[in-house]
């Protein structure tokens, strides 16, 4: 009977000490992405007050709605593709070469539709207001060279290299806010000179990154395995677009209705709000692999409130902060961006209502919901670009507009809400 309890005891001390080893690793790898995530708020704020302050604030609003142009266009390059990449690293590691194989394959074909995407993009907004030399070239660093680093970083992720991924963040961004850093000493401070300097800054992030930091595996290509992944990839893109749509889209409706000095100073708000999501992506990354591991994780009514009451705090309170210290040193970030450090704390209540709508997109991508994902997105897309023209034509000036905005992401959020966890009730998929 002895040695029974004893075997008993010591099975006990064993499932302890591996629960206790899972959570370290847990806890290792989270602050390991944290730390990336640290160092790219750093680097990123750097590069915001560079660039905000040595372009004019109307070029300013037009190469930031380009930049959200290029970032939604982005996520036409290789249909979607990156996803099954991505699973493949997180899942099936032994895949990578084969599923960058697809990647660079389904690359090539989405360079038509690309290039067609982002000509009606530059006619539909751009055309009159700059060259489209200007924006092809933005468009490029955003589709072509920074969206494959984003590969490089992903598959590092899904293989739990999150030191490597966090390094790589920090790294690429530094590399741009350096870029932005020089310009500001150079004479010409054009946009056309920048794009330029953009576009060299981000091929040198995506030849160092891939050079050093990806898998050395053997590049595969095997078609009939791609075509079965293809119906997730090309949802995947589609949702992708649709989400960057609804969340950039306010930039491009800004600077149709406005011109470029309001989308200017809307752009450097809206970068302001931009910063609060980087800390919260680490965490969201994290759980969309155990969720992808593990479908049923999020079970419970009380785990789900307190996940998301966590972000809105944190994402409050990151913007709260920044607008009290814009408020006793409106120049602390450049002249610039002195003009719109009173607006700040208007839009204290977008990065936690923003923050948990991307949040709830990436909770059904996580368990295979990508068809209903895409759904949602569209949903939200039209219906935000319909806030967004009611609010802009309604709105006495740009602190009204910024104040309102808070109701209108109320509303997107309550919409977002009830679908995701309606959705959640299905059945989750499995890779």
């Amino acid at each position: 009977m002895s040695e029974l309890a004893e075997s008993a005891r010591l099975r006990g001390i064993g499932r302890i000490a591996g629960l206790l080893a899972a959570q370290r690793r847990l806890l290792r790898d989270y602050l390991s992405t944290v730390s990336g995530s640290a160092g790219r708020l750093v680097f990123s704020l750097l590069y915001f007050v560079a660039l905000a302050n040595s372009l004019s604030i109307g070029d300013f609003g037009l190469f930031a709605t380009a930049s959200a142009a290029g970032v939604m266009l982005s996520r036409i390059l290789a249909f979607g593709f990156m996803s099954p990449l991505y699973r493949a690293a997180s899942v099936k590691p032994r895949l990578i070469g084969t599923f960058t194989g697809g990647f660079l394959l389904m690359g090539v074909l989405s360079l038509p539709l690309l290039a067609a995407a982002s000509a009606a993009t530059y006619f539909a907004f751009f055309s009159g207001q700059m060259a489209i030399s200007v924006f092809a070239a933005v468009v490029a660093a955003e589709a072509l060279l920074w969206r494959p680093f984003e590969a490089v970083v992903i598959v590092n992720n899904g293989l739990g290299q999150f030191g490597r991924g966090a390094l790589l963040v920090i790294a690429a961004t530094a590399v741009r806010a350096l870029a932005a850093t020089g310009f500001a000493f150079y004479p010409d401070h054009g946009l056309a000179a920048w794009s330029v300097a953009y576009l060299a800054a981000n091929a040198l992030i995506l030849a160092a990154s891939a050079a050093f930091f990806y898998p050395r595996q053997r590049i595969r290509f095997k078609p009939k395995l791609y075509w079965r992944r293809l119906h997730d990839a090309v949802t995947v893109a589609c949702a992708e677009v649709l989400f960057y749509l609804q969340s950039e889209f306010d930039k491009l409706l800004v600077l149709a209705l406005g011109g470029p000095a309001l989308a200017g100073i809307y752009a450097i708000v809206m970068r302001l709000v931009d910063l609060t999501a980087i800390p919260i992506r680490a965490f969201s990354m994290m759980l969309v692999q155990r969720i992808m591991r593990t479908p049923e994780l999020l079970r419970g009514l009380k785990r789900k409130v307190l996940i998301e009451a966590a972000i809105f705090l944190i994402s409050t309170c990151g913007l709260g902060a920044m607008a009290a210290v814009l408020h006793v040193f409106p120049d602390a970030l450049g002249r610039n961006v002195s003009e719109a450090a009173p607006l700040i704390g208007l839009a204290l209540l977008i990065p936690g209502l923003r923050n948990l709508i991307e949040y709830q997109a990436e909770l059904l991508y996580a368990r295979g919901q990508t068809t209903l994902r895409m759904v949602s997105l569209a949903l939200l897309a039209g219906l935000k670009a319909l806030i967004l023209f009611v609010l802009i034509r309604a709105a006495s000036g740009t602190e009204s507009l910024i104040l309102w905005l808070n109701a209108g992401f109320a509303v997107l959020y309550a919409v977002s809400a009830a679908y995701t966890y309606a959705a959640l009730r299905r059945p989750a998929k499995v890779f």
